[in-house]
């Protein structure tokens, strides 16, 4: 407990980045998930090569993953970026599907209703369709958003891994320096469940009718 206390600002200042890491990639995961969703619910060819393939991506080891970002991107081994890409590729495997799954639940009423009304396909997707995605939408983003930051910490084994590095260092003690260890396995776990509180808040804030429908 002693280690802890003593070195609990390095640590907090380290969870930033492990931070920065983990959920940068949701956003940018959202951004690009967003239209292959759209995709994937309009054409069922798509559907039939985007979901598969992104749930392909998501069965590759994420070490494996990070290994070949520098090959892929053409950056330095220790370059933040080869986590950040290979997070954002597991974030888009997650929510290509229920993003597609979550449009196609629309029921069609809606989606005529809308039509009759005079909106557009763009205009009817912001204003109708991706709000009544939202419940399912922030789901997949809970789950990209925690398993980020768990895989976060596996980067450290390339060099790059925020609050890992306390992992692997206090392994490569002798002996085993217990408290840095379980010091950054707490940090790791408040930080998944912080994220994930903070986007079931944000769920329920802007999918209020959904929260109405369960407690009924």
């Amino acid at each position: 407990m002693n280690w802890i206390i003593d070195h609990l600002p390095e640590m907090l200042s380290v969870a930033v980045d492990h931070v920065q890491l983990a959920l940068v990639p949701v956003v940018v995961g959202l951004l690009l998930s967003l239209p292959l969703g759209w995709v994937a619910n309009r054409w069922r060819v798509a559907r039939a090569v985007l979901v598969p393939v992104s749930a392909l991506l998501y069965t590759i080891p994420s070490l494996a993953l990070f290994v070949m970002m520098p090959l892929l991107l053409g950056t330095k081994v220790l370059d933040p970026i080869n986590v950040q890409a290979a997070l954002t590729i597991y974030t888009v495997a997650l929510l290509v599907r229920s993003i597609a799954d979550a449009l196609a639940a629309v029921p069609d009423s809606v989606l005529q209703a809308a039509s009759a009304m005079g909106y557009r396909t763009a205009g009817r997707f912001f204003a109708v369709e991706l709000p009544l995605a939202v419940p399912v939408l922030v789901a997949g983003l809970r789950v990209a958003a925690v398993s980020n930051i768990s895989l976060v910490a596996v980067g450290q084994i390339i060099g790059v891994g925020g609050l890992g590095f306390f992992l692997l260092q206090g392994f490569q003690t002798t002996p085993p320096n217990y408290q840095e260890i379980v010091g950054g396995v707490v940090l790791i776990v408040l930080l998944a469940l912080v994220a994930d509180g903070l986007l079931a808040l944000a769920g329920r804030a802007l999918a209020p009718w959904n929260r109405k429908a369960v407690a009924g």
